[in-house]
């Protein structure tokens, strides 16, 4: 059966892995088999930002971008939550207008996320990816129709195994993101924790929220 990678910085080639990478408005990959685009908070750049989301636009209408993303909200960095949130809900309104998935990164703003789809009545598919919080988070995330993927921390943070065996599995996704283990480890890890098929969970929800036509 198939794995999914649906974050990764590093694509692999490999033909058992479907891997969706990250990439950058100014540097898409075309030939890549799966891809995503978007600003990530980290890097806005409001003198490129229109710029950058007409890139965005052109990559979200090749066949091989299956998401934008990663884009989001980031309270641990300099940029203004408010400058932040300008560039997020114009890719998010990109995203709904060419019906893409998104790829979200979520740092401390988990609530400011949920308000924000509520406002802008979202209805493509939303993935926190990285997950890292407690079940009380997980829990008003999936109640709120997000998605959740793990990855590094479901690794080396034993404690988020409770989390990942209490969440609803139609909510689930792996990944990799920058790590150096392969999706088979996280992939491992996953179905020790649940002790079900995690590769039947994770075909059936990727095929849900990534192949939507």
């Amino acid at each position: 059966m198939m794995k999914y990678n649906i974050h990764t910085h590093h694509f692999s080639n490999r033909n058992d892995v479907v891997e969706l990478v990250n990439q950058y408005p100014k540097e898409v990959n075309f030939l890549l088999p799966h891809f995503t685009v978007g600003i990530h908070p980290w890097y806005i750049d409001f003198e490129d930002f229109n710029q950058d989301l007409l890139r965005i636009e052109t990559a979200l209408r090749h066949p091989n971008c299956k998401a934008l993303g990663e884009c989001g909200l980031d309270r641990r960095i300099q940029t203004p939550l408010a400058d932040q949130i300008i560039v997020f809900k114009a890719q998010l309104l990109l995203a709904e207008k060419y019906k893409k998935t998104v790829i979200l990164h979520c740092v401390s703003a988990h609530q400011e996320m949920i308000e924000i789809k509520n406002e802008l009545k979202l209805t493509v598919p939303l993935i926190i990816h990285g997950f890292s919080k407690n079940i009380q988070i997980a829990e008003s995330l999936c109640k709120n129709g997000f998605y959740l993927s793990f990855g590094k921390y479901l690794l080396r943070n034993p404690e988020l195994s409770n989390v990942f065996k209490l969440i609803p599995t139609e909510c689930l996704f792996l990944e990799t993101d920058m790590i150096e283990e392969t999706i088979d480890q996280v992939y491992a890890k996953a179905e020790s924790i649940l002790g079900t098929d995690i590769e039947k969970i994770i075909e059936q929800n990727y095929i849900k929220v990534f192949n939507r036509d």
